[in-house]
């Protein structure tokens, strides 16, 4: 790997869920691309030496881990901005500006506890949550 990209990498694993989905926004609108990829393209990525059988044991098993996803804001906004902002650790505007942009992934690849967890907290503000399995 070139040296260059060591400092890159260790700046990006410094952002929140927030900032990274900014980069991402950021980056696809610079360079015209899109960072999501097609599932069959991107399943045997994330499922290193998974042929086409294994593909059968790895959904009897479920998913592994979870993104979970802010889908409607509910009739509470300003409960719902306080209650993201203290469950992700974010500053007020960070928090508000998530909420403003549903349907947005707050969390990412996190393990179904906590995904359960998040969705319940959230729900309890009256926001609309989908957990999706990755």
């Amino acid at each position: 790997m070139s040296d260059k990209l060591q400092p890159i990498i260790d700046a990006i694993a410094e952002l929140n869920v927030l900032e990274l989905s900014e980069l991402v926004k950021a980056l696809e609108e610079k360079f015209g691309v899109t960072a999501s990829a097609p599932m069959a393209m991107a399943m045997p990525m994330m499922m290193p030496g998974a042929g086409a059988g294994a593909g059968a044991e790895a959904k009897d098993e479920g998913p592994s881990a979870y993104n979970v996803i802010l889908k409607e804001q509910g009739s509470q906004k300003i409960n719902l901005i306080k209650k993201v902002k203290d469950l992700l650790g974010l500053g007020l505007k960070e928090a508000k500006d998530l909420v403003d942009a549903v349907p947005k992934p707050i969390k990412e690849n996190v393990s179904e506890e906590e995904a359960k967890k998040l969705k319940e907290e959230l729900e309890s503000v009256g926001a609309v949550v989908e957990l999706v399995g990755v």
